[in-house]
């Protein structure tokens, strides 16, 4: 045990963030394996499990094997664990074991917790991960609650509570695992639910809840809905959050009114059109058919996937905030401002830096791939290609139908995108290239010409 803690003492915090992600993960493949966890007259071969244990513990939702008919409720349940793993995270899960068993939570613990969850500072980090727990068991039972009153009258009870408790979790860790195949044909997610109102309005709001971040309900709860109050990652995480739902059910709605959402009714086409727009940002389930998007309803869940939910949340993506961030950054260079200012504040330049890199690494890791997807697999559309990369990498789960026909080199390239999503695309890279030794001098600046 000391050669171990010796051993971790040397390394980052994103390396032992990035090593613990990979053990939950080969630990969720090794329970996947199991004869117990395999549908009779199903077979489960090593890279089927790897790629549904990456899946779940970066709460993605891309599948290779139908959740409800190949695996068995010892399956689903492990997948669901995994999920809440994922979602919450293995640091946030470890430190809640270890107050549960009284033990002291160390300065390098808080900081490692710090990093996992991507909080700003060290103070009050206890607090915030007792709060995340509370708040995730709250809105995760209330859930379940309401959707086994949907799900009890359709599969009975004992079915009916499970699958309300599974697509709760599943929906609140933007997880997009769902267990409707058995009853309405492999790979359905929740397509035969486009109009039902609960089911819709649940699953939304759980995907929400889970995206918007631990950091925004705390602020949230302290000082209740006096926005001035709020911290300005607050602000910034809940307007783009506002804008992009908003923007992205108008869009949909405009962009499938005469393709999918045709013959619906009117509340039918809203609810469908705003559940694709929560459910784009990293949740993974999908009401209506979407491989029979429109070339411009793909572009834009694509858009909507890569940038995510906001940053210390179940989702992925780039995240809004760091959107946001250089959305602003350009707006004020146009303007010539000085400083980049929002909400009365200015923004500090490494938190620029940082934005940038983030999106510039994510950017290139997608395109690489896709491009290598489209070589060894020229007859798939590259729209097609491109959608399944941004699900991947943004942990959207969103699928036009082709991850079935990945081969072995292009299941590998999306389990590694579904890890980097989680982890983070920038914590990826630094767990390669990070050194605690600085340069003790500089290169002389030179001028070039940009645009």
């Amino acid at each position: 045990m000391k050669i171990i803690n010796k051993m971790l003492n040397k390394l980052t915090y994103v390396r032992i963030i990035a090593m613990g992600y990979l053990a939950v993960i080969l630990t969720g493949t090794l329970l996947l394996m199991l004869p117990v966890s395999t549908a009779p007259g199903e077979k489960t071969d090593f890279l089927t499990a790897l790629f549904t244990a990456t899946s779940a513990t970066c709460v993605t939702g891309l599948v290779v094997a139908d959740t409800s008919t190949h695996w068995t409720t010892w399956g689903q349940v492990f997948v669901i664990l995994m999920i809440q793993i994922g979602g919450l995270g293995f640091m946030t899960m470890g430190i809640l074991l270890a107050m549960a068993l009284k033990k002291r939570i160390s300065l390098r613990a808080r900081g490692l917790l710090q990093e996992s969850m991507n909080y700003m500072q060290m103070g009050g980090i206890i607090r915030l991960v007792k709060r995340a727990f509370l708040g995730t068991i709250l809105f995760e039972g209330v859930g379940a609650a309401l959707l086994a009153v949907r799900f009890i009258p359709l599969f009975g009870v004992g079915r009916g509570i499970f699958y309300g408790i599974f697509h709760s979790v599943s929906a609140f860790c933007n997880g997009g695992f769902d267990l409707m195949g058995r009853h309405y044909g492999k790979y359905c997610s929740l397509v035969e639910f486009y109009g039902d109102t609960l089911v819709n309005l649940v699953l939304m709001s759980l995907i929400i809840l889970g995206g918007i971040g631990f950091f925004v309900w705390s602020d949230i709860r302290d000082n209740k809905f006096h926005f001035k109050k709020y911290m300005l990652h607050t602000k910034m995480a809940l307007f783009s959050t506002v804008i992009l739902l908003a923007a992205g059910t108008l869009l949909y709605y405009i962009f499938e009114n005469e393709n999918l959402l045709a013959g619906m009714s009117g509340k039918e086409k809203f609810l469908s059109a705003a559940f694709s727009s929560v459910t784009a940002r990293t949740a993974g389930f999908n009401s209506i058919d979407t491989g029979g998007l429109t070339n411009a309803s793909k572009l834009l869940t694509v858009v909507l996937m890569f940038i995510g939910g906001s940053p210390g949340s179940t989702a992925g993506g780039i995240k809004t905030v760091t959107t946001l961030v250089l959305v602003v950054y350009v707006w004020s260079n146009l303007r010539e401002s000085k400083g980049v200012n929002i909400f009365h504040r200015r923004l500090d330049d490494d938190v620029i830096r940082k934005a940038s890199n983030v999106v510039v690494i994510s950017l290139l890791m997608a395109v690489f791939s896709v491009i290598y997807i489209c070589f060894k697999q020229p007859a798939l559309p590259v729209e097609d290609v491109m959608f399944e990369v941004f699900s991947a990498i943004g942990t959207a789960g969103m699928s036009t139908g082709i991850t079935r026909d990945l081969t072995l080199g292009s299941r590998i390239v999306v389990i590694l995108l579904m890890y980097c999503g989680r982890i983070g695309s920038m914590s990826f890279a630094l767990s390669f290239t990070e050194r605690k030794k600085v340069a003790p001098v500089q290169f002389p600046i030179e001028k070039i010409m940009i645009g």
